[in-house]
């Protein structure tokens, strides 16, 4: 049966990289919006690469499975308890980055008996958490050819604070209309900045990754209000189907899009910094000059597709 094709193309993608690559494991990072199927994608380029004829070992971990316990989850929300966006996981901060730093290291230098952590959703009625190192996970066997990390802000950059402003008054003020966005959902000013500030910690985790694949929603007409409105539909989607195998358990529209309104000042502040990496501006005021202080190591080893409403491969680049 012939692969999807995203699923060949991000394959054939890592395959080039890797006969290209003088060390083991390639990193992969996967970036994709909330119902765009990058885990389903993911899952499928393990399972072609992994059978013969390219045998490969390859380990995919989400971001999601790093998130922080469920105790450090409640310390976090209480910690900034009117930040509408650290009310629960999702968004930068509520990860365990040193744990994820050790991964990556782990994964770089060899190390045998390495156990992915696990998240478990369904815990404590649905907020969730991380389950032990017991052994019971999935227990790595090196050599690793190939390391995936998926997640919906996997590359993300944080922005300078001028630049931050630049974008609330600008952009996202558009966004917030054309979305009909609710400051008590997506945050303030100061909840941005917090989150942005929470990202800072990632770069770390950003600078294993080789290459970096990343899946782009691409509307049909160019006078689409938003792209950002064809993650609305998507997960939309996802949890009709969900409820329609489970005898109606989920959310309501209505909650879907209260769930999704958190995750879009992500994109809008942050989501350009896969390509762009962190530009800090220099202060000179009068020339409006700035300085890259962070590019991202995958650039010109890298695979943009374009996917449209129905997820099918409008367009593929690389970058």
């Amino acid at each position: 049966m012939a692969l999807p094709p995203a699923v060949q193309q991000i394959s054939d993608h890592i395959l080039f990289q890797l006969a290209r690559a003088t060390t083991r494991p390639l990193f992969v990072a996967l970036q994709g919006p909330q119902g765009s199927g990058k885990s389903f994608l993911t899952d499928l380029v393990r399972s072609h690469l992994s059978a013969p004829p390219h045998a490969l070992n390859v380990v995919v971990l989400s971001i999601d499975d790093m998130y922080l316990t469920h105790e450090g989850l409640k310390s976090l929300a209480l910690q900034f308890p009117t930040n509408p966006l650290w009310r629960g996981r999702g968004q930068p901060g509520t990860h365990d980055v040193e744990l994820g730093l050790k991964i990556l290291m782990a994964l770089k230098g060899g190390v045998q008996g390495l156990e992915l952590p696990r998240f478990d959703k369904s815990l404590f009625n649905g907020e969730g958490d991380r389950l032990p190192l017991d052994g019971t996970g999935i227990v790595i066997t090196q050599p690793v050819d190939v390391f995936i990390m998926e997640g919906w802000f996997m590359g993300f950059h944080p922005i300078s604070s001028q630049e931050l402003q630049t974008r609330w008054e600008g952009v996202w003020a558009q966004q917030r209309r054309l979305l009909d966005l609710d400051i008590s959902v997506v945050g303030s000013q100061d909840d941005i900045i917090a989150v942005n500030e929470a990202l800072k910690k990632y770069m770390d985790m950003w600078n294993f990754f080789n290459i970096f694949v990343k899946l782009e929603a691409t509307p049909a007409s160019k006078d689409a209000d938003s792209s950002l409105s064809m993650i609305y539909k998507w997960r939309l989607e996802q949890e009709h189907h969900m409820k329609a195998r489970n005898g109606g358990k989920g959310m309501s529209d209505a909650d879907v899009k209260l769930f999704v309104d958190r995750y879009i000042p992500g994109y809008v502040f942050f989501g350009d910094g896969i390509t762009q990496g962190y530009v800090e501006h220099s202060g000179v005021e009068s020339t409006g000059a700035t300085r890259a202080t962070a590019l991202p190591r995958w650039l010109g080893k890298s695979l943009r597709i374009c996917i449209d409403e129905r997820r099918e491969v409008v367009g593929v680049e690389t970058f």
